[in-house]
């Protein structure tokens, strides 16, 4: 049955407010009496929640570029199956922290996999479906984040060195040229309540949601 509903992600590198985002979009859309489900990647499932501790924990620092991808396809194949797409076949709208265009960013761009061969192995596991819309947030002081991420607490793949980082960030930029049709480009440095306006301007243009 082909989906009803809207299918938002929010996507972007490290520390760039996406989990910020993604609530407060997911609250604004339940003030005005929508429907929605809101995810977070990887997880959202319980074998998605194990995989995750696999893949943000230290401890598995062997982890192959691979090994990596599979893993995160799998968490997500996991998640399509168990949430998104039944909520989109009701008539909801799923935003989601994260989604397939990270594994691109991340283990294509970031970690030099053939592009083509993420996106088949992402295709595979999701049955081929995509976001409606992609907000990519990106702007943020990467090398400030990146001073942080090396004094304090990080997990295993924030911990990455400063290059990592900076090919992921051009990696999402390239993602959004070349589909300019679902990707949208907001500056994450503009503030908080600045981004959260400029997400929802964007989404109702796309998608009239009623009840403002």
């Amino acid at each position: 049955m082909p989906a009803r509903g809207f299918f938002v992600s929010i996507e972007g590198g490290e520390k760039t407010g996406k989990t910020t985002q993604a609530r407060l979009l997911a609250g604004w859309l339940l003030d005005c009496g929508t429907q929605v489900v809101l995810t977070r990647e990887p997880g959202g499932t319980e074998a998605g929640e194990a995989i995750r501790e696999i893949l943000l924990n230290s401890d598995h620092d062997l982890l192959s570029p691979v090994t990596e991808a599979l893993l995160f396809a799998a968490s997500r194949g996991q998640l399509v199956n168990e949430v998104i797409r039944p909520a989109l076949t009701a008539g909801k709208t799923v935003v989601a922290d994260r989604y397939a265009d990270s594994s691109l960013a991340y283990q294509s761009f970031g970690l030099g996999l053939p592009l083509e061969e993420v996106r088949r192995v992402n295709e595979l596991a999701t049955g081929g479906l995509w976001p409606d819309l992609t907000i990519l947030l990106d702007g943020p002081d990467l090398d400030g984040f990146l001073r942080r991420s090396r004094s304090g607490e990080a997990d295993r793949i924030e911990k990455r060195q400063g290059e990592f980082h900076h090919r992921v960030a051009e990696g999402y930029r390239q993602l959004a040229r070349s589909s300019p049709g679902r990707f949208t480009v907001v500056d994450a440095s503009a503030g908080v309540d600045q981004v959260s306006k400029s997400i929802r301007i964007e989404l109702n243009r796309r998608r009239e949601v009623p009840g403002q």
